[in-house]
């Protein structure tokens, strides 16, 4: 099947064309028709799937037809990397439409974002929180919405956004098409998209289980000895872009540092960062020019690189479905991908969880020569939190912070 077959408009067959895309993905082969009907979709797919060209190329076809310099469709994310993505997949897809997108999302000045609503852009991809500031200031017009399309929605879940999302659907006319994308079907989702999804056509490809080209193993270390095992295994393993999951954003800050220490070119990726600085990680990363990102579950949430052949659990994640999601960076695009897991005799319950996920054993590991018998210093301070004297009062996201600025005006494709 070729995307031609579609027949979306010639300018957004020339963008599909210009960005090299020749044969559609699984789901994008499935969701791209009723799409492109009007109909509502639920799809379900794991990451790496091609989902945001599935909404993207409907989307950009149905606004060649109808007015300009208004928002008639509303892509919402739950975080800022994501949202940049969408926004850059968008940009690239429709670079022969004239149409314009806008990223829209906290941590940066929100003067940019007012004044490029103001100009006027059809498309808007926003993280629900900066949304409703917005929407609170009356600075962006949602009454004539035609798609709504809510991306990742079970991580949406996962960081609370859930109300957020329910306060924004009541500024939205009530016709208007609904597209809802999910790695995983938790029960709340599933009453999210019945109460918003109308007669929806269900789009699934695969399960929600880890994709079938990343193996898998384990690495039983004591807590201590997660660093220097860590640093031995990067030693001896042949490598491309290396992505390390760590629990907390002050480890993966120390991490980072350790790391670079090493002589690896590494950035860390936490929330504590300028939006300046999560930029300039993410580019470098995805450049080469850092070869290791060491970051948090949220902050790596829209990651798409393809040439990451090594996912690293640091710390065991907390749930099977982040599990999922984490080593769903690796093995993307038909490739193979490595996923390390350092363990310790704390994480047995999860791992057997895993387990049970992958529906078989995973191989234990030990790195040859490294001394697993080093005991532990008696008082371990490695990535003990730095103390905290006061509590800063919360920023509301729509105060002026340092940063780059999301909501530059841009033609879709620029």
């Amino acid at each position: 099947m070729k995307f031609q077959s579609f027949q979306l408009h010639p300018l957004v067959t020339a963008g599909v064309e210009a960005a090299g895309y020749t044969e559609p993905t699984p789901i994008q082969e499935q969701a791209v028709p009723p799409v492109m009907q009007g109909q509502d979709v639920m799809g379900l797919a794991q990451t790496g799937t091609g989902k945001t060209a599935a909404y993207a190329l409907p989307i950009l076809h149905r606004l060649m037809q109808g007015g300009r310099r208004h928002v008639r469709a509303l892509v919402i994310a739950p975080t800022r990397e994501l949202a940049e993505q969408i926004h850059e997949a968008i940009t690239v897809l429709g670079q022969k439409t004239g149409l314009r997108s806008v990223t829209v999302y906290g941590g940066v000045s929100i003067r940019p974002q007012v004044e490029t609503l103001r100009r006027g852009v059809e498309i808007v991809v926003a993280c629900p929180g900066r949304l409703l500031d917005h929407i609170g200031q009356k600075t962006v017009d949602l009454s004539r919405v035609e798609t709504l399309v809510l991306d990742e929605a079970d991580h949406m879940f996962d960081m609370g956004f859930l109300p957020d999302i329910r306060k924004i659907l009541k500024h939205l006319p009530r016709k208007r098409q609904t597209l809802l994308f999910s790695a995983t079907m938790p029960q709340e989702i599933r009453h999210l998209a019945k109460d918003v999804l109308a007669d929806p056509v269900t789009v699934q490809i695969g399960t929600a289980a880890p994709a079938d080209t990343v193996s898998h193993a384990l690495y039983p270390v004591s807590q201590h000895l997660k660093t220097p095992l860590l640093i031995e295994l990067l030693r001896k393993t042949d490598t491309e872009a290396v992505l390390i999951f760590t629990r907390t954003k002050h480890r993966a800050k120390r991490l980072g540092e350790q790391l670079g220490q090493k002589g690896y070119r590494t950035a860390s990726l936490q929330g504590n960062l300028s939006q300046t600085r999560r930029q300039a990680a993410m580019s470098g990363f995805r450049n080469g020019t850092y070869q290791i990102l060491v970051a948090t579950d949220i902050a790596a949430r829209g990651i798409d690189v393809s040439q990451v052949s090594h996912v690293i659990n640091y710390d065991i994640p907390n749930t099977t479905d982040a599990y999922t999601h984490r080593i769903g960076r690796t093995g993307r695009a038909a490739k193979n991908g490595d996923a390390y897991t350092l363990v310790t005799g704390e994480d047995n319950d999860m791992v057997r969880q895993i387990e049970r996920v992958l529906g078989k054993p995973i191989e234990r590991r030990k790195v040859e020569g490294f001394d697993y018998s080093s005991s532990a210093p008696k008082t371990d301070n490695e990535f003990s939190r730095p103390p905290r004297h006061f509590t800063q009062p919360r920023r509301n996201s729509s105060q002026k912070k340092p940063g780059t600025q999301s909501g530059r005006a841009a033609y879709v494709g620029r």
